[in-house]
């Protein structure tokens, strides 16, 4: 979460992708939080390869130039760009700038942040939510013992939770929410990873336990458990097509105890396993 990521402090870890298969995926080049002060702080978009980051203003401003446009990063500013572009950031005389960032790399990555961009500009307004998501990405990255499946799979949680941000506005499916039960639902969508047991989510709407069950399966239209797995699994699907993390990192990233457990969790759900689903949606690849 966002408090977290501050209380860690400034830091910045470089990713070295590896070769191999990742022409399809989403892979973080790296991630930082980082507090500037300094007028040598300039990046040129049109020098740089082929990858995206994602910039979220914590205080401060910084600058950005983009096809011609000139926009102002104020606190609460997520900067989204894709590179090589004619772009420029940079921190202006007298500035100073505090933001969190998180590179990315792979086609996938890159058509999510090119739809993004395509729809809403370079520049997005996301809600406190979303970026605790991020944050809470970025500050895995930024662990240097997190092994490579499981930063493929925190870098592609950044991307959807910006995609999902964008176009997926707490709409159609969410919009008869109360208030109660609509925090229970925003705690799962920030902790799919961890433990979302019935108590933990009574907590989270402020109801007790009998009367948060009843009221969350009348709104939500499935009991919580099985609300909180199918957000689970729909994130096991993504984290299978757009990345070759490990079922062991998923198992880790979805709340799973162990691949073996999300495997038979899987497999009674979809009638595949993992691998053969991973298989079957993947497009076919160019050789």
């Amino acid at each position: 979460m966002l408090q977290d990521l501050l209380a860690h402090g400034p830091v910045i870890r470089v990713l070295k992708v590896p070769k191999g298969r990742i022409d399809l995926h989403c892979m973080a080049t790296g991630a930082g939080y980082e507090r500037r002060a300094d007028e040598t702080y300039d990046w040129e978009g049109s020098k740089r390869g082929a990858f995206a980051v994602l910039q979220h203003t914590i205080a401060g401003r910084g600058e950005l130039e983009y096809e011609g446009t000139r926009h102002r990063l104020n606190p609460g500013d997520t900067m989204v760009l894709s590179f090589p572009h004619a772009n420029r950031y940079w921190l202006a005389p007298g500035q100073s700038w505090e933001y969190f960032w998180i590179g990315i790399q792979g086609i996938e990555a890159l058509r999510i942040v090119r739809a993004v961009i395509d729809a809403v500009g370079p520049v997005v307004q996301l809600s406190a939510s979303a970026v605790d998501q991020l944050a809470d990405a970025c500050l895995a990255l930024t662990d240097d013992t997190l092994p490579v499946p499981r930063a493929s799979a925190a870098a592609y949680s950044a991307a959807m939770t910006l995609y999902e941000a964008t176009f997926e506005t707490a709409g159609d499916e969410e919009s008869h929410l109360s208030s109660a039960i609509q925090r229970a639902v925003d705690h799962i969508e920030q902790n799919l990873s961890g433990n979302l047991d019935v108590g933990r989510l009574a907590d989270a709407a402020q109801l007790s336990r009998a009367h948060f069950v009843r009221r969350f399966t009348e709104e939500a239209g499935l009991p919580p458990s099985a609300y909180v797995f199918e957000r689970r699994l729909r994130l096991i699907e993504r984290l299978l097509v757009a990345t070759d993390a490990t079922v062991g990192s998923i198992a880790a990233s979805a709340g799973f105890a162990d691949g073996n457990y999300l495997a038979k969790a899987f497999r009674r759900a979809k009638g595949l396993s993992p691998g053969e689903f991973r298989e079957r949606q993947r497009p076919t690849r160019k050789r």
